[in-house]
């Protein structure tokens, strides 16, 4: 019952923190990290344990499947080149120097160890960066870029926590093992992320009910990651590929209703996850600072330069990545060269999360399986403290910088211009459908029709450069918006004085709902 109510307690404070955060203009991550650290010194307050397998296995998945499910595919694949970079190369630099580092500053400790934990710190979280990039407006190909990487570094760090670990056991690890290790990993993650989106892609097409396509849209990043962690491979990498395959897929999977619920289940499960581990990580702040035995000087000494190297290094590869790639013909014909402002921005925006306080959780525990003493629980105070550090001094002047910098993009214009040449083209496509099957139709139905499919053409065009103060489309949503509201409290008093039953009030309920959910859309 108890871990009942405290699971209430975490998703209230965690919806009244979100709130909070929206009220204040800021990014609820950060809200939500401030408010777990002060709770975890609040007397009384539970203390929370956030364990590795409620992570890997209940909490990244889901989020990592809707980040991949709204990522575009054809993005993604022009930007694979500097994602991969930062996912896969930075990644590993990023370990291999911070485990240096710390070796150098705590020689008694074994190097496999620190590379460990450098494994461990490399990888920027898959929320907060681009819940702050979407806020901030930065250009699209920065923020596919930062949710590229979002979404792969997780399992070059994983991976490569894994090897030194078992380095650190005794295993004898060389270039050829490591290698093999991770083609394995990533290899089978790929194949069981594509098996899976195919099957569920073939029960999406089976499926008629909205409620049977949310349940298998639920269960598909569970049984993903599941199966992979059985068979031993990357699970990571395979909810990334179905969340990308699936999503690319959606429009001709799922039924206009299936796709409205979905979207509104994924939206609700994204809201609370992100909100509740955010607070939970805040939360580790008491434990993880009690379970330090290590002296204050040296833990703060370690923290720092960890910090300062992770800024440091993502900093140093970001600009020869940048610009040493359009040296390359092909390169530079294809991409841009971006101002020096964009690499400083992604530079930047490296704040870590909760995998990183979640690797740091897998360390194998010093005495036990041949595992050589050193000092655990530094490790997870540093993994703590970065999070802490990024997010908190990153994550609250990114937005300033970007500013400063000038990266933004108001891509308003070209989105409606662009909107407005396709939905001609849709127009047209309508009409020659509608003038195909109109045999038999009545008239007035037809002419209706051909009214809604050109108000559809103006509304797109209008966006493009109408000067007043409301445009007719936004008069329209205003004024229906209006008459909806008079209907529904029409509905509700015939309910109410028992001219109609419950059921009738539930249908005429849901047709208003669904209209005037079209046109929120349509305003955003």
């Amino acid at each position: 019952m108890e871990g009942i109510i405290d699971t209430v307690v975490l998703v209230a404070i965690s919806v009244v923190g979100a709130a909070l955060a929206r009220r204040l203009g800021f990014v609820a991550p950060l809200v939500l990290l401030i408010a777990g650290l002060g709770l975890s010194y609040v007397p009384g307050f539970p203390e929370a344990h956030l364990e590795p397998e409620l992570v890997l296995i209940g909490i990244l998945p889901p989020l990592l499947y809707v980040a991949a499910l709204q990522t575009s595919v054809p993005a993604f694949r022009l930007a694979l080149r500097p994602i991969l970079l930062l996912a896969v190369g930075l990644v590993v630099l990023t370990a291999f120097v911070i485990g240096y580092l710390v070796h150098m500053m705590l020689p008694a400790v074994p190097l496999a160890a620190c590379v460990a934990l450098g494994a461990i710190v490399a990888p920027p979280d898959a929320v907060s960066a681009t819940a702050i990039a979407r806020r901030v407006g930065l250009p699209r190909r920065v923020v596919t870029i930062l949710e590229g990487e979002s979404l792969l570094n997780d399992a070059t760090a994983l991976v490569m926590v894994r090897v030194a670990a078992g380095a650190l056991a005794g295993a004898a690890v060389g270039f050829a093992e490591i290698a093999g290790e991770v083609a394995l990993k990533a290899g089978g993650g790929l194949a069981i992320g594509f098996g899976f989106a195919v099957a569920a892609a073939w029960l999406h097409r089976k499926i008629e009910d909205p409620l049977l396509d949310d349940a298998v849209a639920l269960l598909t990043p569970f049984i993903v990651v599941i199966v992979a962690e059985k068979l031993h491979t990357s699970s990571v990498v395979a909810v990334v590929i179905a969340g990308l395959y699936l999503g690319h897929r959606i429009p001709y999977l799922l039924s206009a209703s299936s796709r409205l619920q979905m979207d509104a289940v994924w939206r609700l499960v994204n809201f609370l996850l992100e909100g509740v581990v955010f607070l939970l990580v805040g939360l580790q702040l008491r434990s993880v600072v009690n379970s330090i035995e290590t002296d204050m000087t040296t833990t703060l000494q370690v923290t720092a330069v960890v910090f300062g190297a992770l800024v440091l290094i993502r900093f140093l590869w970001m600009y020869p990545a940048t610009y040493l790639a359009r040296l390359i013909p092909r390169v530079r014909n294809r991409e841009a060269r971006p101002p020096a402002t964009v690499p400083t921005v992604i530079a930047w925006a490296g704040m870590r999360g909760v995998v990183t306080l979640a690797a740091a959780q897998t360390l194998p525990i010093p005495g036990t399986e041949d595992v050589p003493e050193y000092p655990r629980e530094l490790f997870v105070f540093v993994a703590f403290a970065v999070i802490v550090l990024t997010l908190l001094i990153q994550g609250t002047t990114l937005p300033w910088l970007a500013r400063r910098l000038r990266v933004s993009e108001d891509s308003s214009a070209q989105d409606a211009l662009a909107e407005a040449g396709v939905q001609h083209s849709a127009s047209r496509a309508a009409l020659e459908a509608l003038e195909e099957h109109a045999d038999g139709a009545p008239k007035s139905v037809v002419e209706r029709l051909r009214g809604l499919v050109e108000s559809r053409s103006n509304n797109a065009w209008e966006r493009l450069g109408s000067q007043e103060r409301e445009t007719p489309s936004a008069a329209y949503g205003r004024l229906r918006r209006e008459m909806i509201k008079a209907e529904r409290h029409v509905f509700k008093i015939a309910r109410n004085e028992g001219r109609i039953p419950e059921e009738v009030l539930v249908r005429a309920q849901r047709e208003l709902d669904l209209e005037e959910s079209q046109l929120q859309r349509s305003d955003d």
